[in-house]
């Protein structure tokens, strides 16, 4: 039961690791855009804060695999 608990969750957690990363890095630039138009709001500043630290965790655990 554990082997197949930490099967699902590798899956869940660790497939397609490169593919998230681009996407999260997509919606940075996006943020990167908005900010050379207009001010941002703090509510995008915390969402790119968040994004960040999501980066950073999954290029983690990227380089780990």
């Amino acid at each position: 039961m554990i082997k197949a608990a930490l099967k699902e969750w590798h899956l869940a957690h660790c497939n397609n690791i490169p593919a998230k990363l681009d996407s999260l890095k997509a919606r940075l630039a996006s943020f990167d855009g908005l900010g050379e138009d207009a001010l941002l709001s703090p509510d995008d500043i915390v969402q790119m804060r968040g994004i960040t630290h999501e980066i950073h965790s999954l290029s983690q655990v990227n380089t780990s695999i």
